[in-house]
């Protein structure tokens, strides 16, 4: 398996990183988790120049950075597919209800580009599958022997939220959105290759005289908390992301420091775009 960091951003804008989003390439297909600010920019930077090409997109949760440009998402891979082209969306219960409310945003853009191109006579189309504890059961997942599964997480008062387990050809890799450490993270990491994790700097952000800005660590792991999550499950690769305050480009080894207090396997912490295989 191949794993591309697209955007390892968090919702304060920034010129270097992207917002959440996660490529996963295994079986042939092409997996993407989360779909935060600029994902098809940074889609087309790692070779993948049309969403058409995605078979599947799964989302953690709907706090807005993760699911900013699902909009994005649909338009493009409607208007670039030569036929009907149904995106497929995982995502925890409440997941068709936010593709029913992007769709219904989307009408006047669908009727300008269907009263402008002839050839574009159908609609885009979505299709949610919603799951929270256990696997994914879609049939492109079984022609590619590709497994996926579902593990609640705990981003209160988000939620529901989950993560992901891929499995492949010997290799797995866990994606967490945002989330406490919790029994089903636990789960979901248990013998990973790689585990990936949203992460904060608890120790700078309590040192911001803002109770927003404060509140953000109530309900993210922290630098230590990923660490110690990774060793509890003897994963092999810890892979930081979606990290506040973000470090400039190529300077988080302060943050893979600390990781290292915790946790004996490998830890990166990558900017946009990196690739990480099993």
């Amino acid at each position: 398996m191949r794993i591309t960091l697209l955007g390892t951003g968090s919702p304060l804008p920034d010129p270097h990183r992207a917002g959440p989003a996660t490529l996963v390439e295994a079986g042939g297909l092409h997996l993407l988790v989360d779909c935060g600010r600029g994902v098809l920019m940074r889609l087309a930077a790692a070779g993948l120049p049309t969403p058409s090409l995605l078979h599947g997109l799964f989302i953690t949760h709907r706090h807005s950075d993760h699911v900013t440009d699902l909009n994005d998402v649909v338009t493009t891979r409607w208007a670039t597919s030569p036929e009907p082209n149904t995106l497929t969306v995982v995502g925890p219960p409440g997941t068709e209800a936010l593709l029913d409310r992007t769709m219904a945003m989307l009408v006047d853009d669908i009727d300008y580009r269907r009263t402008h191109h002839d050839d574009l006579n159908w609609d885009p189309t979505v299709a949610a599958t919603e799951v929270l504890d256990g696997p994914v059961d879609l049939d492109v997942l079984r022609a590619a022997d590709v497994r996926v599964t579902a593990r609640p997480t705990d981003h209160r008062p988000v939620s529901p939220t989950i993560g992901y387990r891929f499995d492949h050809d010997g290799a797995s890799v866990a994606i967490a959105g945002d989330t406490v450490p919790c029994e089903g993270l636990d789960a979901l990491v248990e013998g990973a290759d790689v585990y990936v994790q949203t992460v904060i700097r608890d120790d700078m952000i309590r040192r911001i005289p803002m109770p927003r800005f404060q509140d953000v660590c109530d309900y993210h792991s922290s630098v230590a908390d990923a660490a110690r999550t990774a060793a509890r499950g003897r994963v092999r690769t810890l892979v930081l992301t979606h990290m506040v305050p973000a470090p400039p480009p190529g300077g988080a080894d302060e943050w893979i420091d600390l990781a290292r207090q915790h946790f004996d396997g490998e830890v990166l912490a990558p900017d946009d775009l990196a690739v990480v295989g099993t």
